[in-house]
């Protein structure tokens, strides 16, 4: 089994809200913002490649909003999903499965696109495109406080076409025996993280639950998180399994750090080692 970065691109967030209650003097030293407090993130995917199925997990936020929503979150960078696939070889046709974390536009916008007479189509037109029964339900039916992050055009059409399919079901037809996922309740409605069991190490895409290297600290939490405190109790459960079996942590919004090592410390568990999923073996056993 193979493991491959797809970097989407990059976005701007306001530092406040990636960090919540973390005073911005603090913060600042992780990520500097620029004159309007807004700092860059990655939209950063993983493509998972065993004998003809190559999964990949969340499609970063793609191009079908208008130039006022784009306004808001800048995207930039050269780097994009058919620039990272293409970097191994494959084109969208070739990715058998789409798993999606959850349904905010910076983690399933890429899932669709618009084509020229304005119809939504699949972006991956061979994939079964993953998600949570519980989390669909809920993103369909937004609260108001999540509402601007759930867009009916990156959701609605995947049930429509008839390409989505919920991970309830995959007991019945797995979508690879190496891949196991846990559902958190903090940052949103039933978000999936992902464990993957690769080269005799466990691998956990943090998704949303850790979306960067500063996030580690237990009170460094997101104020886009509906559930803070449950938030806070699912990262103490996981970073304390990743320090004691050395997991390798995959963050998807980290604009510099692709993967790292958690230790435990008098502070509580820290960062240990950082380096790029190319490199995982040199630091991870």
């Amino acid at each position: 089994m193979k493991l491959a970065v797809i970097n989407a691109g990059y976005f701007k967030l306001d530092g406040g809200a990636m960090f919540g209650v973390v005073p911005k003097s603090l913060w600042e030293k992780r990520n500097p913002p620029d004159s309007q407090n807004l700092c860059t993130w990655a939209m950063r995917c993983l493509l998972i490649e065993k004998g003809d199925r190559r999964v990949l997990i969340d499609t970063g936020m793609g191009n079908k909003q208008d130039a006022k929503f784009f306004s808001y979150y800048q995207p930039h960078g050269e780097d994009s999903l058919e620039r990272g696939l293409n970097a191994h070889g494959y084109g969208f046709a070739d990715v058998t499965d789409v798993f999606l974390t959850h349904l905010h536009f910076d983690h399933g916008g890429g899932a669709l696109y618009r084509s020229e007479d304005g119809s939504i189509l699949p972006r991956f037109p061979e994939a079964t495109y993953w998600s949570s029964r519980a989390h669909w339900e809920a993103a369909v039916r937004p609260n108001d406080r999540e509402r601007a992050s759930f867009l009916k055009e990156n959701i609605l059409p995947l049930q429509e076409l008839g390409c989505l399919r919920f991970v309830e079901d995959a007991e019945a037809t797995p979508i690879l025996p190496e891949i196991k996922w846990h559902h958190v309740y903090g940052h949103t409605e039933s978000m999936m993280v992902v464990q993957i069991q690769w080269e005799e190490r466990t691998l956990f895409y943090c998704a949303d639950l850790i979306p960067s290297a500063g996030h580690i600290p237990l009170a460094w939490i997101m104020a886009y998180d509906v559930r803070p405190l449950v938030t806070l109790e699912e990262k103490a459960k996981f970073l304390q399994k990743a320090a004691d079996e050395r997991w390798i942590l995959f963050f998807e919004h980290d604009p510099r750090i692709e993967c790292g090592t958690v230790e435990q410390t008098e502070r509580g568990i820290r960062l240990k080692e950082t380096f790029r999923l190319e490199d995982a073996a040199q630091f991870a056993g």
